[in-house]
């Protein structure tokens, strides 16, 4: 029961995705005081492919960490030329796993604590939406390295918060490629179980209040 107990505590930091990029993530977020609709981008629309797209999460706390995956419900991007200029990505919340945990058991309940109301409910928050406002390219990329920065409105459990950060896309042949680490601050959408900020950095228990999440997108004509 105790190792129970401690998967358990851990589960407020996952969400998302597990660090896919060695690029560092200079990521921001602001809390979003109105919630009026981002002007439309121009260009042509993308439909993200579910088969081909995925979210990963990976949560750390003291003495351990977990990740899983999430699923991309739906989405779009669009682009103009060959630039990406907006999207918006739909994230099935009850489609969470993990995939770190190896016994069927301990991974089922750390799974159903998540989808609980302790965490992200998801019987009453389904989905999680992550909508792109700014995408800017970056002068002289390197090859592979990020390419653009990109701000956007992130929401989960109806809170809405502004983040930016780096990201890396292709345009080939009618397909869009978009991949980015994105660190998040739990605590700002009301994810606070076993939270450092409540119990201290060096509480038994502690969960970092910031965990990451990682796209890595398709979209084609």
């Amino acid at each position: 029961m105790k190792r129970v107990s401690i998967y358990a505590s851990f589960a407020a930091a996952l969400l998302f995705t597990a660090c896919s990029s060695e690029a560092e993530n200079t990521t921001e977020t602001t809390a979003v005081t109105a919630e009026a609709p981002a002007a439309a981008a121009e260009g042509e629309t993308y439909q993200i492919a579910q088969d081909q797209s995925n979210v990963k999460w990976h949560g750390t706390k003291v003495g351990g960490e977990h990740m899983g995956e999430i699923k991309v419900q739906n989405g779009e991007l669009t682009v103009a030329g060959d630039q990406l200029t907006g999207g918006t990505i739909v994230i099935d919340m009850n489609s969470i796993t993990n995939t770190d945990l190896e016994d069927a058991e301990y991974n089922g309940k750390l799974v159903g604590h998540l989808k609980s109301d302790d965490f992200f409910g998801v019987e009453k928050f389904p989905t999680a939406t992550f909508e792109i406002t700014s995408a800017s390219p970056i002068a002289d990329a390197a090859a592979g390295q990020p390419n653009y920065n990109v701000e956007g409105n992130l929401t989960i459990k109806e809170k809405t918060e502004k983040v930016s950060f780096p990201a890396t896309v292709s345009v080939d042949n009618g397909t869009v490629n978009a991949k980015a680490d994105v660190k998040v601050d739990r605590s700002k959408f009301d994810v606070r179980y076993g939270s450092e900020t409540l119990l201290g950095e060096l509480g038994d228990k502690a969960i970092s209040d910031e965990f990451t999440i990682t796209f890595d997108v398709t979209a084609t004509k």
